[in-house]
């Protein structure tokens, strides 16, 4: 069988639907994990029927499909709880009944028949005929009535199936099966884990089928756009208006930077120099300069892009995840400055300080920014003074404390000094991921940024994969677009190529 990636997390399943007879395993259902020319169509099928998840299998290279775990306190999650326990205390009952009813035990074994032998390769028959005959569902019910339907002797069975069948990440939660011996837990925990393994097996698929998947994606969303435009020959107005002012804003002379003491040596030489040096202007330098303007969209222009509608909700996304940077990239200076080098050379200090302020940022989405902040500041505070005491260095004076809560709580306002240049460092770097590359445009951070190289790293990769698709999808479109835009000496350099 062929091995499933390591990094499909094992997880508690969802609760399903309930059924009289039948509750449904976690996970979608998938029916073989072969090379991609033994898969069925369907999921293919399935793009074709979700051009959103078509546009974001074929965006994102990590794509995988995750079980949905409801909280244990959610309304959703304790009804559905209580619904699956009542099945199984239900099936409980009816196999200590005396005689035994085997009713709701043989819909079990009828439907983990099915998922055993969905998840076999096409050219596996001898496995397909053994289950056939193991499970044959017209003998089994012949045994229920006759009270002969050996349960545990069956869970076995579909164990040794199981071990067979899953992928190595699973071994240790079909060993952990093994130990069971009361046969209702059993057959909870094997549908459990059965809803696991089909879940592995559609991330196989997608993982195998991704070039097949993003080259199905561009050509379906660039043919239903093209029936669109069709319909509607104005339908890049937007589009055309937006390049237009990308061409535009590289026209005129960039603005000055606020001169910092880590400005300087944070950008010069760096690879962001390469992203900024004048030069004629070129599609990739306009289609960059209009990516990034995406990222300041302002929400109430209803004159976005046409090309882009499906990507807004993931742009907007983005938006806020370099939002929050800014804000921590912020915190985070503004504290260095008043903490000194050893504070900060720490990485364990450093690691607490930044999920402490993740932690709290997220109140940002129910408080004012403002507001919010000032429980940013009194904690960060807090973490710096009780971290100055624990290794023994000089607490900051009275006058500094307040000097650091106020400088961070200032950081809410979109003005502040230090906010506005971590913002533009950002903004570059996001530039210079499109035109150089993720992994070169971290070689060399600009001052301030070092601190959230990781998460810079994460947002960089998403932007440009949302790029890259779009520029595959829509690139003969920004052609003849940008034929009109720029100058006609570079109007043989118009072709539109992936950044």
């Amino acid at each position: 069988m062929p091995g499933v990636e390591e990094d499909v997390p094992l997880k508690e399943p969802g609760v399903a639907e309930s059924r009289p007879c039948k509750p449904e395993t976690s996970g979608p259902t998938q029916e073989d994990k072969s090379s991609p020319e033994d898969h069925p169509s369907c999921v293919i099928d399935t793009v074709n029927d979700a051009s959103k998840l078509s546009s974001e299998i074929g965006m994102n290279h990590d794509f995988h499909v995750e079980e949905k775990v409801l909280p244990p306190s959610s309304l959703e999650g304790r009804v559905k709880e209580t619904i699956h326990n009542a099945f199984w205390d239900h099936l409980k009952e009816q196999l200590l009944a005396a005689p035994p009813d085997f009713s709701c035990a043989l819909e079990l074994l009828k439907e983990i028949k099915e998922i055993l032998l969905s998840l076999l390769l096409p050219r596996q028959n001898r496995l397909r005929s053994e289950i056939e005959e193991a499970l044959d569902m017209d003998l089994l019910k012949k045994e229920a009535e006759h009270g002969t339907l050996n349960v545990p002797h069956l869970s076995k069975y579909i164990l040794n199936m199981m071990t067979l069948l899953c992928a190595p990440v699973r071994d240790e939660a079909v060993q952990k099966l093994e130990n069971i011996t009361d046969p209702v837990r059993l057959l909870r925990g094997i549908f459990q884990v059965l809803g696991l393994m089909k879940m592995d097996m559609v991330n196989y698929t997608i993982q195998s089928l991704q070039p097949q998947l993003q080259e199905h994606s561009i050509q379906y969303e660039r043919a239903k756009f093209q029936e669109l435009l069709n319909k509607q020959p104005r339908l890049l107005d937007h589009t055309t208006k937006w390049l237009a002012q990308a061409a535009a804003d590289l026209s005129m002379p960039p603005p000055s930077c606020p001169d910092t003491p880590n400005s300087s040596s944070g950008v010069s030489s760096s690879p962001s120099e390469a992203a900024i040096s004048p030069e004629p202007l070129s599609p990739a330098m306009v289609l960059s300069q209009g990516f990034l303007n995406l990222l300041l969209w302002d929400p109430e222009d209803e004159e976005f892009p046409e090309t882009l509608l499906m990507d807004r909700a993931w742009l907007q996304e983005l938006e806020a995840q370099l939002n929050q940077l800014t804000i921590l990239a912020s915190v985070l200076l503004v504290a260095s400055s008043f903490s000194g080098s050893v504070l900060f050379g720490s990485p364990q200090f450093v690691d607490k300080l930044k999920r402490t302020t993740k932690a709290l940022m997220e109140e940002f989405n129910s408080r004012p920014e403002e507001e919010a902040m000032v429980t940013v500041s009194e904690r960060v505070s807090q973490e710096i003074h009780q971290s100055l005491k624990n290794m023994g260095l000089a607490a900051l004076s009275s006058d500094n404390t307040a000097s650091l809560i106020g400088q961070l709580q200032n950081v809410a306002k979109k003005e502040n000094c230090v906010r506005s240049v971590i913002d533009q460092r950002i903004h570059l770097f996001l530039k210079c991921c499109l035109v150089l590359g993720v992994q070169r445009s971290l070689l060399d951070l600009p001052g301030g940024l070092t601190l959230i190289e990781a998460e810079l790293a994460e947002l960089g990769q998403k932007f440009v994969n949302l790029t890259h698709h779009n520029q595959q999808v829509f690139g003969p479109y920004y052609t003849e677009i940008l034929k009109t835009l720029l100058p006609p000496a570079q109007a043989l350099e118009t072709e539109v190529e992936s950044l």
